[in-house]
């Protein structure tokens, strides 16, 4: 075949004088449209003052909240009082705030979920207390039962994984949830140095208090030396899948595998960075060779569209054991996806019942 220079003209012809935001094609238009001037300028990646990914900032009084209209709000919860190994994830939050290029469009989802949703980035949990683990938590179940009071989704970025018990205790006060859970380990173990409140326990702590519903559960990703610690997973009835079973059922048989378990009813979805492998995610407080790759995550997580999320959160970067930012990077590509699976959440979109 050989080139047509009536071909080169008409490209001229159309695109010749266009800029960035001239988008012909209607799929990809109805985004540009909501993401270009009218000028062809666009937001600046590096510009302005970072809110979790670049969605609009609204202030939330602590005593007397306000959400809105929001269907969404990203909360940051800077806690990491929970932590059996290295700390750090407190400063997780603000590392994710300062990547400055995720989205806003998904190109395998179809959605640009900071303008398909009314979402805003409402700060952090206010927290009484630095030193207080107890209270801390406290802290957390009544920021995010706030929001779920009003009717909105809680996304959450933490943060030691500890942070998931009082953020559960919130949404499933109504009623259990299940969840899709990816992560390193279970972290379904008992108490350690005299507190159950840590983030090797969370999900043991929230089936036990009624809000989690094991039966609804599925626990992607477990690895390491810690396998002897989640028996009550298997009590419990949790569905497990280990990192090692990964490669030979599929990631096609393992998002299935979840959807089947969580089913249509209300799901909760929480992401462990440290479900990576520390080539992808070093900058973490327990990290466990022999881990998902970030394509492998994206994949699954993209497999879950349709699935009736009733909120999510990544946890456990701690981005000073990592010189690069790819952790923080894969933390907020995974917070990006859970955001995105929203856009198609039945409860999201007002379907409470």
């Amino acid at each position: 075949m050989t080139w047509d220079p009536r071909k080169l003209d008409d490209l001229r012809r159309k695109f010749g004088e266009a800029h960035g935001g001239e988008v012909f094609d209607p799929r990809f238009r109805r985004v540009a449209d909501k993401i270009f001037s009218k000028s062809g300028t666009r937001l600046a990646p590096y510009s302005g003052v970072p809110t979790f990914l670049s969605a609009p900032y609204l202030a939330v009084d602590a005593d007397k909240p306000d959400f809105g209209d929001l269907q969404a709000a990203i909360v940051g919860v800077p806690m990491d009082l929970g932590v059996t190994n290295r700390n750090g994830s407190r400063f997780g939050p603000r590392a994710l705030r300062a990547i400055e290029r995720i989205g806003p469009y998904n190109h395998v989802l179809d959605c640009a979920p900071t303008h398909d949703l009314r979402v805003a980035d409402i700060g952090d949990v206010p927290f009484a207390s630095r030193f207080r683990l107890e209270q801390s938590h406290d802290d957390i179940e009544r920021r995010i039962a706030q929001i779920v009071e009003a009717d909105v989704v809680p996304l959450s970025v933490g943060g030691d994984h500890s942070i998931t018990h009082p953020i559960l205790k919130a949404v499933g006060r109504q009623r259990p949830v299940g969840m899709i859970h990816i992560d390193a380990h279970c972290d379904t173990a008992g108490s350690f140095d005299q507190t159950k409140f840590h983030h090797g326990g969370p999900f043991r702590n929230a089936v036990l208090d009624g809000v989690l519903d094991p039966s609804r559960t599925i626990q992607i990703g477990i690895r390491g030396s810690s396998e002897y610690l989640w028996e009550f997973s298997y009590e419990s009835g949790m569905t497990v899948i280990h990192a090692e079973e990964i490669s030979g059922l599929g990631i096609a048989a393992v998002v299935e595998k979840a959807r089947r378990v969580v089913g249509d009813g209300p799901t909760y979805l929480s992401f462990d960075i440290d479900s990576l492998d520390p080539a992808f995610a070093p900058g973490t407080g327990t990290p466990e060779v022999g881990g998902l790759t970030t394509r492998e995550a994206l994949e699954i997580l993209r497999g879950l569209k349709g699935v009736n999320l009733v909120g999510g959160d990544v946890v456990e970067v701690a981005p000073q054991y990592d010189a690069t930012t790819n952790t923080a990077h894969a933390g907020a590509q995974v917070l990006f996806e859970i955001l995105s699976l929203m856009v198609f959440s039945r409860f999201v979109n007002g379907e409470r019942g």
